[in-house]
């Protein structure tokens, strides 16, 4: 009933898309507020798509029982929903012409779309580019909404940034103004995959281009017993000078320091600092690992090998390797020993922080002249050498900061920290971050408090 619940009440009659119905349960909540008076529609038309012959039966069931007083009708498609939609976009001599619609109601499936399948080609055909179904639907759905109609869709938050998704993110705001976003405090079983790891969001999208305050709403999970509102112009959801038109999503009325602060302007490029993934995938260089040093070997970290900021290298009984034979097959993904910041690239799902950063000390591993960083760790570099020591502590107290965790989850509902997110960050200039690492390196405990305060300076 909420997805419903997020429409405007219209007079005119009612054309309702229900693409991947399933059972019809979203349409079902948009009928029940309509026969209750919540909509004010002479006539109601729905178009339900479901690929699952499994399930056409009850979705007739139910859709029936509305069609009892001569002001509704709807349509069943047994069909490849993709399929259909690409054709009548497309302007196909073979398919039906899909008449647009007032309304679109949809939780969509979740599943990549391989690049050379036919879903891609159909998408690219109708002129989407995207790389998962539950874009496609959605992109879709909103292109054959008339204008001045509304779309609300559950979907997984993943499309909010990272370039994948760019031509999706595009796509929509060339046709559509955001009104509603509400946020899961928690990973809700909403959705259809429960093995989706990703924070789900619904969305209303209005086709037209009349950009206007948007609507951020949240609730611990789908009861929506504890829903909390604040509305927010459109430059604080999608800011106008990015690029990559990452959409943020604040849960604060509280300007975020990022916003209106000159002192983070500085991309890690501008720094002249290098982003990597770590480079040892370790099941491919199996052969090469080792559970302990040992001649020949140098160090191996894994995220495992890192805590409060710092690394502690070797760990006894550890579930990993903790060494790699240094030798000409491993040697290209070797870097010398130096000064590093390295981010967790994942978190789990109850973790409080999503950017987790430490400092490679080189002191810790003896005379080990390179190191090796597995897959799961981000690295922070100088073309592949070892950051001035102060620089990489400052780099470290900067990421760790509760400012920068908070702004990262505007624009990212992963469970991970990618390079590309990570190269798109704004920091503050060379200067300050080294003078945040002098003032760490003096420290005998970093605190979390103390960290916030540090950050606190720069835009006092």
């Amino acid at each position: 009933m909420f997805m419903a619940g997020l429409f405007s009440d219209g007079t005119g009659a009612c054309r309702l898309l229900d693409a991947g119905a399933g059972i019809g349960s979203l349409s079902v909540a948009f009928l029940e507020r309509w026969r209750s008076g919540g909509f004010h529609f002479p006539h109601v038309h729905v178009d339900a798509f479901e690929l699952d012959h499994s399930l056409i039966q009850h979705l007739s069931n139910t859709l029936d029982k509305y069609d009892h007083r001569g002001d509704f009708t709807t349509t069943i498609y047994a069909e490849d929903f993709i399929h259909a939609a690409t054709d009548s976009l497309s302007g196909s001599l073979f398919s039906k012409r899909i008449e647009g619609y007032t309304h679109a109601i949809l939780n969509p499936p979740y599943k990549k779309i391989n690049s050379d399948s036919a879903h891609r080609l159909a998408l690219r055909l109708a002129g989407i580019e995207t790389v998962n179904l539950y874009s496609a639907f959605v992109a879709l759905s909103l292109a054959l909404t008339r204008p001045g109609g509304q779309l609300v869709t559950i979907i997984p938050r993943s499309f909010c940034n990272g370039p994948y998704y760019r031509p999706f993110r595009e796509f929509i705001l060339q046709r559509a103004a955001i009104r509603h976003i509400h946020l899961f405090d928690s990973r809700s079983k909403a959705f259809k995959d429960d093995q989706v790891l990703q924070e789900n969001i619904i969305i209303r999208l209005d086709r037209c281009d009349q950009r206007g305050p948007v609507t951020i709403s949240t609730s611990t999970d789908d009861t929506f017993t504890d829903i909390t509102t604040h509305e927010y112009p459109f430059e604080q959801i999608v800011f106008p000078d990015d690029l990559e038109s990452f959409i943020h999503v604040p849960t604060s009325p509280e300007i975020s320091a990022f916003e209106h602060s000159t002192a983070f302007a500085y991309t890690l490029a501008d720094l002249g600092i290098s982003v990597s993934t770590g480079p040892v995938v370790d099941f491919r260089l199996k052969t090469h690992l080792r559970e302990m040093p040992e001649p020949g070997t140098v160090p191996l970290l894994y995220p495992g090998h890192f805590s409060n900021g710092g690394a502690n290298w070797p760990i006894e009984g550890m579930k990993k390797p903790n060494a790699i034979l240094r030798n000409p097959e491993t040697e290209k993904w070797l870097y010398p020993v130096g000064f590093y910041c390295v981010i967790r690239r994942f978190s789990s799902k109850e973790e409080k922080r999503r950017v987790v950063a430490s400092v490679v000390e080189p002191g810790i591993f003896g005379d080990a002249p390179m190191l090796g960083f597995e897959n799961h760790l981000n690295l922070l570099h100088a073309d592949k050498h070892g950051l001035p020591e102060a620089l990489a502590r400052g780099l470290a107290v900067y990421l760790n900061s509760t400012a920068v965790d908070a702004n990262f989850r505007r624009f990212s509902g992963h469970t991970q920290v990618n390079a590309t997110d990570l190269r798109l960050m704004k920091f503050p200039s060379r200067e300050t971050l080294i003078k945040f690492g002098e003032w760490a390196a003096k420290q005998n405990t970093l605190t979390q408090s103390m960290i916030d305060a540090k950050l606190e300076t720069v835009t006092a």
